[in-house]
């Protein structure tokens, strides 16, 4: 619940955000949100900006953030609406967001219902031929010095398997949208370079941030820091709707 606000506008809006906000999470350890505005701004449909913080939030069953705190623009609402608790934008409004991913949730994350499904059957090139393969356990390691270490087991639709096994320097394109695996290196233990090489090729609708978003809004990632079983996030975030309402 939101804390330190004498303001009973304030207080009520923010329980509001964190209504809204719970209806879009499977769970969540704790979240706090806290909205900023004054009684005649309020009156006015003004409010001057939102603090959201939370921690061990999970959306799609298993997406899962250690933490994430957003704080957004001045927001613009529905004066009527938001007497009753319901928190209309009028117009999009802009928030900056950071977040912090252990290596345990990443790894969740790539063995969760959600992204297993968009990984089994997966056609790749190999040979100049069409070759389905489906994953086994997808391990992910997290070694520090900007890098992520991926190793997994393959079985193609011939029936034989082969183990994947690479790591990479994660870096976001220029429009915030595609996360890319720049400098790989294969590990000794790998099988299948050529394999390996056709996964990567398939690989950008896997790694299209935008699938991850909640519903009413875009984000773009401007910054992403690998450390030592950690990794931590920046982006820029529009909503078009408030998340929940």
């Amino acid at each position: 619940m939101a804390k330190g606000n004498s303001d009973l506008g304030e207080q009520a809006l923010s329980r509001a955000v964190e209504m809204g906000l719970s209806t879009q999470l499977d769970s969540a350890e704790s979240l706090d949100a806290e909205i900023h505005t004054n009684p005649v701004a309020l009156v006015q449909g003004e409010l001057e900006s939102a603090d959201i913080k939370g921690q061990g939030l999970v959306i799609k069953d298993d997406l899962r953030t250690e933490e994430l705190t957003v704080q957004t623009d001045g927001m613009a609402i529905d004066p009527i609406k938001a007497a009753f608790g319901d928190i209309e934008l009028t117009r999009p409004t802009n928030a900056t967001v950071a977040a912090k991913l252990t290596e345990a949730d990443i790894q969740r994350a790539c063995n969760s219902d959600y992204i297993q499904r968009k990984l089994q059957a997966l056609k790749v090139t190999l040979d100049d031929r069409p070759v389905q393969v489906s994953f086994q356990q997808v391990q992910v390691n997290l070694p520090g010095e900007g890098r992520v270490a991926i190793a997994t087991d393959l079985q193609m639709d011939s029936g034989e398997q082969q183990h994947v096994a690479f790591s990479a320097a994660p870096a976001v394109d220029a429009q915030g949208y595609q996360l890319m695996l720049n400098d790989v290196q294969m590990e000794a233990n790998n099988t299948s370079e050529p394999l390996t090489r056709s996964l990567l090729a398939a690989a950008n609708d896997l790694l299209d941030l935008r699938q991850f978003s909640l519903s009413g809004m875009t984000i773009q990632v401007e910054h992403i820091d690998i450390q030592k079983e950690h990794m931590n996030l920046k982006a820029r975030t529009r909503f078009q709707r408030f998340p929940g309402s």
